[in-house]
């Protein structure tokens, strides 16, 4: 019999750096036999085209929660059938949106299906330094996020004081008091987690998650061809992001194609050698579909060239 896959599930809400961290991780095992679930909430897929390299195996499942009964099975049978890959590790990351809660009832139906090929070897959650404290007071799925982690990792911590780190521990302590607790920056990490015993820091049953498709938000993708002034960019999107829970995409600017990260009130872009005829962004609401009057209003006063929204 061959050796058990090493399963590590990362969660985080939306803008953390999830993909940022997982991306460190995959260049550290380069020499490894790795496999990634990745989930977006969008219609399309943005972070896999980040992670992407040669020799790996990539299963995107979009369009909501992996947690979901809208996708749960997808989520299963992903895992089903990367099991004869003999992986040494496989990352699953999760939307940021996506409630964990259930994820031992996913992983009793992959045993039950295929044996005992995985070895769960727990969930870490990225937290985020800049926007946690606001984000948790509102939000059930980001302290959902943390009661059912094994090892929490403050992400961002060049942005933030003392003072603010040491409220984010205390919060974390307050939903979860087993959990070891790292911190990173530009979603650099010691990896000795891998050599670790996370799940000695399980302490909470599994539970129904609130990932449901009543509870699934609107998520909108909007494609130009053609290209854009940043400046003129950034106009639009500061229009809509305050209805937006999280903007992200490729778009074709005057210096070329840029990765666009909207996350909070900062607005981020990095120069990518994607290239292609659409740009795309993809837009979270937070208001349902009240945002697409929203974003047809603010694109049509400031550019002359016609988008698409779907």
């Amino acid at each position: 019999m061959s050796e058990k896959t090493d399963l590590y599930l990362l969660t985080g809400f939306l803008g953390a750096g999830k993909t940022t961290l997982l991306t460190n991780i995959l260049n550290d095992l380069s020499g490894e036999s790795v496999g990634v679930i990745m989930n977006e909430f969008g219609k399309i897929g943005i972070d896999g085209d980040i992670i992407k390299k040669e020799g790996m195996e990539l299963v995107e499942i979009n369009r909501g929660s992996i947690f979901c009964s809208c996708l749960k099975l997808n989520f299963a049978q992903a895992m089903v059938e990367l099991a004869d890959k003999n992986l040494k590790y496989l990352f699953v990351e999760s939307s940021g949106l996506a409630d964990p809660s259930n994820i031992g009832d996913i992983l009793d139906g992959v045993k039950s299906v295929k044996g005992d090929v995985y070895e769960y070897k727990g969930a870490i959650c990225l937290v985020d330094g800049v926007n946690f404290l606001e984000q948790v007071k509102d939000l059930e799925t980001v302290e959902r996020q943390i009661k059912h982690c094994h090892l929490a990792v403050i992400s961002k911590v060049d942005l933030i004081d003392e003072e603010t780190l040491t409220k984010i521990i205390e919060v974390i302590r307050k939903i979860n008091n087993k959990v070891n607790i790292e911190t990173t920056a530009f979603g650099k990490l010691n990896y000795k987690f891998l050599e670790e015993d996370l799940m000695k820091n399980q302490w909470v049953e599994n539970e129904d998650t609130t990932n449901t498709p009543e509870t699934k938000p609107k998520t909108l993708t909007l494609t130009f061809e053609g290209e854009v002034n940043k400046d003129e960019l950034s106009r639009f999107i500061n229009e809509i992001k305050k209805d937006s829970y999280r903007i992200k995409g490729f778009f074709k600017l005057e210096d070329g194609w840029n990765q666009v990260d909207v996350v909070g009130n900062i607005i981020d872009y990095k120069p990518t050698d994607k290239n292609e005829e659409i740009s795309q962004l993809v837009i979270i609401s937070k208001i349902g579909p009240q945002i697409i009057r929203p974003i047809f209003n603010a694109w049509n006063s400031i550019f002359k060239e016609e988008m698409k929204l779907r």
